[in-house]
């Protein structure tokens, strides 16, 4: 159940918004109301929205001042903007601030509901972007963020090794599909991205391991063959030395994360 938070210093308006919802949704979602931006900002120090449907003129803190102060949320809740007025300069502002649409008053109810819904999967997307660059292994998203900066060669083997995680992967092989010279790869490509290949292999082999424990319902056993091991048990004894836990209880814990989160 995500909750959606309406700011509005018009009761009318804000009723209104708060009906048509709640019509629409059936219950789906907590729909909460503030009559101000000071009113939403107290209440969400204590509180999360998913999203946020604000008035962009309300006395004291206006609804442009609200999104840029929720904006060192992590993540920030997804924003719909509503006015009584079509200003340029406002609905820019808007745009730069990452609001998703700018909806003019009076309300058209089906595009109030189209607009919630977009945000709504667009909180989605966000939400497990922010949740899948909690599970990666910093070492590995260093090789992603500085690939572009590697060679040719080193480029198509992280390429090759995503491609064939659930087979036997091997230095010599991949050398192989290169053309290269087995020694000569191996010191390449512990130069360029700060890994020996098996170490980049084991990290990169449990981190598919890691997306699909949490996304799937797949045994430990399935789980280890999707990602190239012959034997539980080793991917097991590897899964432990890489993340310090087993993979049945890394799924638990971020099982029992996910929940006190949302």
């Amino acid at each position: 159940m995500k909750t959606i938070l309406i700011v509005d210093d018009e009761p009318r308006t804000r009723q209104g918004i708060r009906k048509t919802l709640e019509a629409w949704f059936c219950g789906r979602h907590r729909i909460e109301m503030a009559s101000s931006g000071v009113e939403a900002l107290a209440w969400l120090q204590q509180n999360e929205a998913h999203l946020l449907v604000t008035d962009i003129r309300m006395p004291e803190v206006g609804g442009l001042e609200l999104v840029e102060r929720l904006s060192a949320m992590t993540p920030p809740p997804v924003v719909i903007v509503i006015s009584g007025h079509p200003e340029f300069d406002y609905a820019q502002k808007a745009l730069q601030l990452g609001v998703v649409s700018y909806l003019l008053k009076p309300l058209d109810k089906e595009k109030l509901v189209q607009a919630v819904e977009l945000a709504l999967k667009r909180e989605e997307e966000m939400s497990r972007m922010v949740r899948m660059e909690k599970l990666f292994d910093p070492k590995l998203l260093g090789t992603v963020q500085k690939e572009k900066q590697y060679s040719v060669q080193v480029r198509e083997a992280l390429r090759h090794i995503d491609d064939h995680l659930s087979e036997q992967v091997s230095m010599r092989a991949v050398a192989d599909h290169l053309h290269m010279n087995a020694s000569y790869f191996s010191v390449l490509f512990k130069e360029q991205t700060g890994l020996t290949f098996s170490d980049y292999l084991s990290r990169r082999r449990v981190q598919r391991a890691k997306e699909l424990l949490v996304n799937t319902r797949d045994s430990i056993a399935e789980i280890s063959e999707q990602v190239g091991y012959q034997t539980a048990k080793y991917f097991v004894k590897v899964f432990r030395s890489i993340e310090g836990t087993s993979p049945g209880q890394y799924r638990q814990n971020v099982s029992n994360s996910e929940k006190s989160i949302q």
